[in-house]
């Protein structure tokens, strides 16, 4: 899915950067950008907006008073170039907080919380069989179905697809991965390995094997897989 977002922010240069990185980043869409919160307010109340990205100093209406007033299903992201607001942020519910400058990493990092929450929340709007994940400079989509096994090194993850004969790299902790993965359909198999069960054409006591991998099961993880082999074995 798609996350609709709007920008209201009355500085113009402020807005264009945000409108930058909402552009640069696939699965957002840049529905408006508005220079005053009550057009911004009129414009959440009219179409399906997900995501609003709001200075918190503005005149007539401020972005703390805007949140108490738009409907839950759209996330708030407060981005200001004054810390003080932070706790206030908090108190009406929104879902980050950004600091002016905004950096594109920092932007990136507030907006996978918004995926995180639709995801968590499908009936919200986000129920696809995908995430995004930052590799070489730029957003690589996985499909959970494409994946075979993620392995994890340090501070990073190499996630192996049927689809390609090189894993993805990205800079990433395995438990992030795990977390946002469909329980059921991956299971975590050892400290550095999660595997996509379904694609494991047999599975001996210490390893799953996929394709010519062999996947270690280590002694932490053996009774969540003994567990998976009893309800699925005849």
């Amino acid at each position: 899915m798609t996350l609709n977002c709007i920008i209201i922010d009355d500085e113009p240069l402020a807005a264009e950067l945000l409108a930058s990185y909402v552009k640069r980043t696939p699965f957002l869409s840049l529905t408006g950008t508005f220079n005053n919160a009550i057009t911004g307010m009129q414009a959440i109340r009219e179409k399906e907006v997900h995501l609003c990205f709001m200075d918190i100093q503005m005149p007539e209406l401020n972005g703390l008073e805007l949140a108490q007033l738009i409907p839950s299903r759209t996330k708030v992201i407060f981005t200001t170039a004054f810390s003080q607001y932070a706790v206030d942020g908090y108190k009406v519910n929104a879902l980050d907080y950004l600091m002016k400058p905004i950096s594109y990493d920092d932007f990136l990092a507030s907006v996978y919380k918004a995926v995180k929450f639709f995801a968590e929340f499908p009936s919200l709007g986000m129920s696809d069989r995908f995430f995004y994940v930052k590799s070489d400079y730029k957003l690589v989509k996985v499909d959970f179905d494409d994946i075979l096994f993620v392995e994890g090194e340090k501070d990073y993850v190499k996630i192996y697809l049927e689809s390609r004969e090189t894993p993805i790299l990205s800079l990433l902790n395995l438990k992030k991965v795990e977390e946002c993965l469909p329980k059921g359909e991956f299971m975590r198999t050892h400290r550095s390995y999660i595997v996509h069960l379904t694609k494991a054409s047999v599975i001996d006591r210490l390893h799953f094997v996929i394709g010519e991998n062999r996947i270690p099961i280590s002694e932490t993880y053996k009774p969540e897989v003994i567990k998976y082999l009893d309800s699925h074995s005849l």
